[in-house]
This record gives C-alpha cells, sequence and structure tokens, in this order.
C-alpha cells in the first residue's frame, strides 16, 4: 500500500481518482497532495465552461463518475428536476457542478476516516522518481511521496506550423479556444468572418458559442475531410448482438484494413445499426488497440483515424440540429483541404488551403485552432511534461499519443516501468486508445485506486 500520495492535475480524471482513493476502508490513513494547477477545481478544461450552448456528447445515465456508483450523475440531477430522463444530453456545466459536489463529500468523508488531503492550488514543476520514493517540486516546497499518478489532461495546444510569426503576434490567430470563449465579449468590434481549422467537437463547441455571441458574422469551418461529427441518435441504438463475433475476428487477424472491412461487413447487416456495432466495441478497443503492431498503429492514424473519430465521439442531436441549423442557413460553410499558410495581410489574416491539387485562398479577421485534443508530449511546452523528457524518467509515445505506460497506467523509462509513477487519462492514449471520456476514465481510477492502495 502507498499511503503518501500525489495527484498532479485539477480536472475530472484527478477528481475520480481522489474520489476513489477517499471512498476505500484502508489499514493506515491516507496522506493526499493533490495539485490542482489553479483553475476550477476537479473541473478542467471539459467542465469549465458555463455555456448553455456546451452539451455532454454522452447521455446522462452513462456519466457517472464512480464505476461502483452508476446511476450518480443521473440522481445528482433528478433532485433538482425528476423530469430528467437517463438518455438526455445535459448542459456541461451541470456535470461540473456534479463533480464538485462529489469531491467536497470526497473529502468530507476522508477527513471522517482520517486521511488528510493537502489541497495545492499550483502546478507540480518537477517530479524526481525513485525506486522507493517520487519528490515532486513547486517553487522553492518539495514534497516527498510514496508513488504520484499524473492526471494532467490536455495538454496545452502549439500553434500549426503553417502559422506564421507575424500571424500569432498579430493576435487574430487564437491557439487557445477556451481562453477565447472565456472573453468572446471582449473582441471590439466582433469580427464579421471567422475561419475555424479543425472541424471535431471542440469546433462544434466554439462555433455554437461565437454564432450564439456574434450573430452577424460568418463561420467558415477547414479541415482535411470538410466533415462534422456524425451525431447520437435521439433514442438509444441497441445491438443487435453482444458483438462477440466481431471482436473475435478482429483479434484473429490484427490489421486495419482487415478491420475496417469487418466493420463494413458487420454494419450492412439489416438488423445492426452502425452506431450501435462502433458502441459495442468501446469496452474491448484496449484490448484490440494492443494487438495492434507500430506498423499497424501508423496505418490507422494515417488512413482510419479520421473516420473513426467521426463515428466514435459524436454530437448531441441538439448540436447536430443547430450545427444543420447553421449550414442551410449561409452563415457556416464547411471547406475541405490542408493548411499550407496563415499570414498577415493588411488588417486581417490571409490562409492557403490545397486540396486535390487546387490552392483556395481565404481571408478572415480571426483564424481560431480548434483541432482538438494534443497528447503529443514531443513537443509540448508543459512545464513538468517537459522536466520530465529532459530527464529521461518517461518515454513519448512514437506517434504522439502521450507517453508509453502499462496497462495499468505505470510509466515507463527505458525499458522498464516505474513501481511508483503512473498516469491515468488522456496521457494514457498510446497503450489504450480509449483513455479520453468519463466511462474509461471512471474504470482507470478504479483500478488505479486498488492498485494504490494494494487491494
Amino acid at each position: 500500500m502507498f499511503r503518501r500520495l500525489a495527484i498532479i492535475g485539477g480536472g475530472a480524471a484527478a477528481a475520480t481518482l481522489l474520489g476513489e482513493l477517499l471512498d476505500r476502508e484502508t489499514p493506515q490513513p491516507l496522506q493526499v497532495d493533490w495539485f490542482t494547477g489553479g483553475g476550477r477545481r476537479a473541473r478542467g478544461i471539459a467542465y469549465g465552461t458555463d455555456s448553455k450552448h456546451h452539451l455532454l456528447n454522452v447521455r446522462a445515465a452513462s456519466m457517472s463518475m464512480f464505476a461502483g456508483k452508476p446511476r450518480g450523475f443521473l440522481d445528482f440531477v433528478q433532485r433538482d428536476d425528476p423530469t430528467i430522463a437517463g438518455t438526455d444530453f445535459l448542459p456541461r456545466h451541470r456535470y461540473g457542478d456534479y463533480l464538485e459536489t462529489e469531491v467536497a463529500r470526497a473529502l468530507q468523508q476522508g477527513h471522517a476516516r482520517g486521511h488528510h488531503v493537502n489541497i495545492i492550488p499550483f502546478a507540480a514543476d518537477a517530479l524526481v522518481p525513485e525506486a522507493d520514493a517520487v519528490t515532486v517540486v513547486h517553487g522553492d516546497s518539495s514534497h516527498r511521496v510514496d508513488a504520484a499518478v499524473l492526471a494532467i489532461g490536455a495538454l496545452p495546444a502549439p500553434p500549426l506550423a503553417a502559422v506564421s510569426a507575424a500571424a500569432l503576434a498579430s493576435g487574430r490567430y487564437i491557439v487557445d479556444p477556451w481562453q477565447l470563449l472565456a472573453n468572446a465579449d471582449e473582441q471590439r468590434p466582433a469580427p464579421r468572418k471567422v475561419v475555424l481549422i479543425g472541424m471535431g467537437l471542440t469546433a462544434v463547441d466554439v462555433i455554437l458559442e461565437l454564432s450564439a455571441r456574434w450573430p452577424h458574422a460568418e463561420y467558415i469551418a477547414v479541415s482535411r475531410h470538410g466533415r462534422f461529427p456524425e451525431a447520437h441518435l435521439p433514442t438509444v441504438a441497441m445491438p443487435a448482438d453482444d458483438g462477440a463475433e466481431l471482436v473475435d475476428a478482429m483479434r484473429d487477424a490484427p490489421e486495419i484494413a482487415r478491420w475496417m472491412r469487418l466493420l463494413r461487413e458487420t454494419i450492412s447487416q439489416p438488423d445492426n445499426e452502425w452506431r450501435a456495432v462502433v458502441d459495442s466495441l468501446r469496452p474491448h478497443i484496449p484490448g484490440l488497440w494492443s494487438e495492434l503492431s507500430l506498423v499497424q498503429r501508423t496505418r490507422f492514424m494515417r488512413h482510419a483515424r479520421w473516420a473513426w473519430e467521426r463515428v466514435r465521439h459524436r454530437m448531441s442531436p441538439m448540436a447536430s440540429d443547430a450545427i444543420d441549423g447553421l449550414l442551410r442557413s449561409g452563415k457556416l460553410h464547411r471547406h475541405r483541404g490542408r493548411l499550407h499558410a496563415v499570414d498577415v495581410v493588411d488588417a486581417g489574416l490571409h490562409l492557403t488551403v490545397a486540396h486535390a491539387g487546387t490552392t483556395e485562398l481565404l481571408d478572415a479577421d480571426l483564424v481560431i485552432q480548434t483541432v482538438g485534443l494534443d497528447t503529443d508530449v514531443r513537443h509540448s511546452e508543459h512545464r513538468l511534461i517537459r522536466q520530465l523528457l529532459t530527464n529521461a524518467h518517461i518515454e513519448p509515445d512514437p506517434l504522439g499519443l502521450g507517453v508509453l505506460a502499462s496497462r495499468d497506467g505505470r510509466l515507463q523509462h527505458g525499458e522498464k516501468h516505474w513501481p511508483n509513477l503512473f498516469a491515468i487519462g488522456s496521457l494514457l492514449r498510446g497503450t489504450l486508445w480509449e483513455s479520453t471520456a468519463m466511462p474509461e476514465i471512471r474504470q482507470q481510477a478504479r483500478h488505479l485506486a486498488s492498485q494504490l492502495l494494494g487491494d
């Protein structure tokens, strides 16, 4: 059992792990240093929004914080509104409320059991892992703990390589869309033409919020394939079977081309709705991903990732309807192509987009980078990640999917794994692939808590 612990990160993954730890009976009280990094504790970026336009992309019944309490979130919201159904897609700020409430409950319960949680509203600057302990450094202080967990969530995104220094210096190219949304009302005058680079769920959030704040602006979304995420059905689609036959067939032939053929064949069967087929694979993805060679993973990233992300990470029906309405009204346009350059021209920005041997030129008052989650530690400016890489305490995933780790979250250094340095959440994407949504994070938190406590 590790009695002295450090949790690095202030978002939902860190909060869920803390809740799992404090909910257990332990032979000795725990001493937990929680480095929340400032900001709104437990909410992180994902659930820190207050916008009514930002909805969960998972139904309420599937969003419990804890694996052992499957109705947790639904019970929480139904206390205020009994008419809410488990199939509803609720505002993300309500989930943030739930996270904060659960953390407060866990802290109170942990105190009653003799646990001590030291909440440190700063980021950790450095970690020094050794065989029997980990030293956590922030500022002039250091904390020696038995084990530490990285739960830092999304890394700060770097600007795309095609963006010129002048465009960045102009203030008209926005790398962090969430900071823009927090201060959008300060943009004077409001821009008339906005270009978004990327068309995933982040782009959907940004478009829905800004189109409400700047209703007279024109919005252009650009991506390699020019397509927004698919939408959930208004009702739950049940799979025709448990997917075991498909999973077994995929395990027999761990090749991306073969997997794509199997998926197409399964979806084409009369009784199968494609969303149900995709969702039936979800619990098996970490095991399937682990069977792919690096060559096959590279092929997936190059040829199939974009298609999988569109069907796996879907919009709520309400968000989809709103995007369709903007497209029909002519306020929103989609462009397909690769970004080649962003430069300053006069008082605005000039974009060069290439597709199928042709070049398209776009002008914009404001360009927003909405490429979504960044997990490439190799190029990250995150202070702690840079320190860990520089000192060879961790190894980057070769495809830019976080860090190398065992499936139980122990971080790799060289050819070995640390016995006392772990990760949870998005940093494990290269190991598990499915590692960013609450259904997966709560399972990770449960297993990691058991591992830390020696259960």
